[in-house]
């Protein structure tokens, strides 16, 4: 703003530099021998150096403009004077002005054209022409100037106002979309989870005492619908635009529950942290825990259950998760296990992590390793 202002007064100061030196040369060619001669230089320069001033002085500027011809021709001096500045002071007040003090500058600088040529040329029509060439002309162009400026900043304003409806318009269908899902997903996901985790319960308090295998696996289900629950939580808490304070994203700090889900199904789990460890983005965080998931959840699936091993290697420039399993006999690495990798792979790429997934050459072991540069 500051830097606008500095340069429309320097293109001011320059506008007045140009009539000065354009209707002082003229006076100055014309001859200047007599006292009459240099007294209209000083006021010419004058009232052109005024042009400088700020827009709120147009109308004293265009008045003081108006009085140098009608002066000079008092003094017994016939030399035109401030032709170039009384145009610039018409535009002026055309483009600055308004109401009473605008068409009080036009008049002014009307009348004292036509007097001027009527005294000097004593025809009428001379004078109305010179009356609007160097008066009305000018001051309409200011005012066309000043119309379309706020012409086209009314345009700005209406497309800035249709561009934000067109944003608040997607919000609202991005927000509906959401709650929608949101209801779907507390109307099924929900329901589904909350009976599982029932029955799961119900199964386990009518079990005869001492079956502490099957005990200890519904006591995991019911563990694991809990958790699935509070996920869910806070997905629908997300869905619907609400964070409340406390119901933070699991992420690193939350990988130990994870193995404890894993080796209470009954499938040993080993976990390796190497390399200084480092802080992370908690986005970034939360994508790996997702990605540890999801990479347990295929091992459960579709590994052989003698045990999964994940590692999180920390390197100066880069953060390397990875799991390896045994394929289970007889089981298939497509179906879920695709949708499972093309997820890993999707929350990979928003960090733009490279995810390496495959059968090792010894035919066994699938391993998954996704590196997020740092």
């Amino acid at each position: 703003m500051l830097t606008t202002s500095l340069s429309l007064k320097r293109q001011s100061w320059l506008v007045a530099a140009a009539c000065m030196v354009a209707d002082g040369a003229f006076v100055i060619l014309l001859g200047c021998e007599t006292w009459q001669n240099w007294l209209t230089l000083a006021l010419t320069l004058t009232v052109d150096a005024a042009l400088a001033g700020p827009a709120r002085l147009s109308g004293y500027v265009a008045f003081a403009h108006a009085a140098v011809p009608v002066t000079t021709i008092l003094i017994g001096n016939d030399t035109p004077a401030n032709d170039a500045g009384i145009l610039i002071a018409g535009y002026r007040a055309g483009a600055w002005l308004h109401g009473a003090s605008a068409v009080a500058s036009l008049v002014v600088l009307s009348a004292s054209l036509l007097a001027c040529t009527l005294i000097m040329q004593r025809r009428f029509e001379l004078g109305l022409v010179s009356m609007v060439k160097a008066a009305v002309l000018p001051f309409l162009v200011g005012r066309y100037t000043t119309a379309r400026r706020a012409y086209l900043a009314e345009l700005e304003r209406r497309s800035e106002l249709e561009r934000r409806d067109a944003r608040e318009a997607v919000t609202r269908a991005i927000t509906n979309e959401r709650s929608s899902i949101a209801r779907d997903l507390h109307d099924v996901i929900v329901h589904h989870v909350s009976a599982i985790g029932l029955h799961a319960g119900a199964a386990r308090l009518g079990l005869p005492a001492g079956n502490t295998k099957v005990e200890t696996s519904l006591r995991s289900v019911e563990t694991a619908s809990r958790a699935a629950m509070v996920d869910l939580r806070h997905l629908l808490d997300l869905l619907h635009g609400d964070n409340p304070e406390g119901a933070r994203q699991p992420g690193l700090d939350n990988l130990d529950e994870l193995f404890d889900g894993v080796r209470s199904a009954g499938v040993p789990t080993q976990f390796a942290v190497s390399g200084t460890q480092r802080e992370v983005p908690e986005s970034l965080g939360i994508t790996v825990y997702r990605i540890v998931q999801e990479m347990l959840t295929n091992a459960l699936r579709h590994g052989d259950h003698s045990g999964v091993s994940v590692s999180l290697d920390y390197e100066p420039d880069s953060l390397t998760v990875s799991s390896a399993n045994r394929i289970g006999a007889g089981r298939e690495t497509s179906g879920t296990a695709r949708r499972g990798l093309v997820g890993i792979r999707n929350r990979a790429g928003l960090f733009t992590g490279r995810t390496e997934a495959g059968v090792d050459p010894d035919g066994v072991t699938w391993r998954t390793s996704v590196r997020f540069p740092l």
